[in-house]
């Protein structure tokens, strides 16, 4: 082979690699626009990732029931109130048939809007048998003025035996909701019988609790009449509640108000 063809060769050779072996791309040597264009994406990406949902006028009706709530319990101070007398507001169903009539005239149900919202009155002792009174509430149609609907119910069941009765209340109370009215019979730590309360939050299952606004579920007497103590926000594991009502002839029910509760024009 003569001398002048060898470098010619090497250069071709050279050249052939060149294109099947390419030299990698070093990270300075990429494209900064296309790095740009990534950033740019995900930023526009967080800028429109939904925020919170806007309160609704159903939210704001339970807002301002716990308001109220939380006005007479700072009123009351720790101090057992007078729960005596059939129009004492501190018994138990006073106590949240008050907070529910002095903050309804702001809203109504969209279904309905002229009808003034009514909460309703227990069900008759005679109406409740088998069971013991105070479970559950008379039915009123939506149409007369009534916002709630029976989301949950619970019955003791005397063909069950008691942990399969236990089994179902624990599942009744896992359905407890902020907002939710509260109606049981049973036999609790201030009394025997009726009760009522309003939940303050979901049922938590990191705790296993519910918080509640109540009134006159513990109590005593003070020269022969009744007075009950004002709880806010208070925290009481599910179990100690089914203590309470899931016992032969008893039970509770949740009651939740309406979705199409709407601000009153």
């Amino acid at each position: 082979m003569k001398p002048h063809l060898i470098p010619a060769l090497l250069l071709s050779a050279l050249l052939l690699l060149s294109a099947v072996f390419p030299a990698p791309v070093r990270a300075e040597d990429s494209d900064p626009d296309q790095v740009e264009e990534e950033i740019s994406l995900d930023a526009e990406t967080e800028e429109e990732s939904p925020g919170p949902a806007e309160p609704t006028a159903r939210d704001a009706f339970i807002e301002d029931i716990i308001a109220l709530g939380k006005e007479l319990y700072d009123k009351a101070d720790g101090k057992y109130q007078r729960a005596h007398y059939k129009g004492d507001i501190y018994v138990c169903k006073n106590f949240t048939v008050h907070l529910f009539r002095q903050t309804r005239a702001k809203y109504r149900m969209a279904e309905y809007p002229d009808r003034e919202l009514k909460i309703p009155n227990n069900l008759p002792e005679k109406k409740c048998r088998p069971y013991a009174y105070g479970y559950c509430w008379e039915e009123i149609a939506a149409s007369d003025g009534n916002p709630f609907y029976e989301a949950a119910q619970f019955l003791y069941d005397k063909n069950l035996s008691k942990e399969e009765n236990i089994e179902l209340a624990r599942d009744f109370m896992k359905q407890v909701r902020k907002g939710d009215f509260f109606q049981m019979t049973g036999d609790y730590s201030g009394g025997k019988g009726a009760h009522s309360a309003i939940f303050m939050s979901d049922y938590d299952p990191e705790t296993d609790s519910v918080r509640s606004l109540e009134s006159n579920r513990a109590g005593k007497r003070i020269k022969g009449l009744r007075y009950g103590k004002v709880m806010y926000d208070y925290e009481l594991d599910i179990d100690e509640w089914i203590g309470f009502f899931c016992r032969k002839k008893c039970g509770a029910t949740l009651y939740r108000l309406r979705d199409d509760i709407i601000f009153a024009e």
